[in-house]
């Protein structure tokens, strides 16, 4: 990788009428800003038609710079939606408290809440991580959106204390990381429910689902004893 130096001029003013006089940055900030430029554009089109000339006019760099820095538009693709699903993951981690240990609803309730911190702040991020792109999802674009959903169902398993999930079980869990994914991306669209009841909303439907899986594995009937104070009616 080039120097910083480089890396500064190559970032230089350009002419008069070309494009806005350009700030000089360090090659990580520069490379923050073209990804984060490119996830702005993914979020809202497909990839096929964000070409990278669309991504330099929009970072206010040069199309030679991004060339430079990824070595063409599917890199550049890649290594924003590498760059989201990390700071999903992230945010993901349970957080370390010195409080007694919480249930496992509002373990679930906690994680929900910095899930959704993510979409809010990160909003194009979200978008282009989970709806921009080749519908199909394939290679190594796939690879990262599914191991994002991996995490995250694994992260629902331990919280909820099950060593190894029935079938059923991981269906009904998978069903809920995909309704999660859709609320998301339905309210940053829409914006018409506050934040906070859409994360019950969502809870709520994840004791539903588990009520629903009741009949179809005993194991739905012991998680939902530990999330609920009543025991699911037969």
């Amino acid at each position: 990788m080039a120097p910083t130096s480089e890396a500064a001029e190559r970032d230089g003013p350009m002419s008069a009428g070309a494009r806005p006089a350009r700030r000089r940055l360090s090659v990580d900030r520069r490379r923050e800003e073209l990804m984060a430029a490119a996830l702005e554009l993914f979020s809202k089109r497909d990839a096929e038609d964000v070409s990278i000339d669309d991504v330099a006019t929009a970072a206010g760099a040069s199309r030679a710079l991004v060339y430079h820095y990824f070595g063409g538009k599917q890199e550049l693709y890649v290594a924003a939606l590498k760059s989201a699903a990390a700071q999903l993951e992230e945010r993901l981690r349970p957080q370390d408290s010195p409080q007694a240990p919480r249930r496992p609803l509002d373990e679930l309730a906690a994680g929900l809440s910095r899930y959704f911190d993510f979409v809010e702040e990160h909003a194009a991020g979200f978008a282009a991580l989970l709806r921009g792109g080749p519908a199909n999802r394939s290679g190594e674009v796939g690879e990262i959106v599914d191991g994002v959903r991996r995490r995250l169902f694994r992260l629902i398993v331990k919280q909820m204390r099950v060593p190894e999930p029935t079938p059923a079980l991981r269906v009904t869990l998978r069903s809920w990381i995909a309704s999660v994914e859709t609320a998301g991306l339905d309210w940053l669209e829409h914006r018409d429910m506050d934040r906070a009841t859409l994360e019950q909303l969502l809870v709520a439907q994840m004791i539903a689902l588990l009520r629903a899986a009741t009949t179809h594995t005993p194991e739905a009937t012991e998680i939902l004893t530990t999330l609920i104070p009543d025991p699911p009616s037969p």
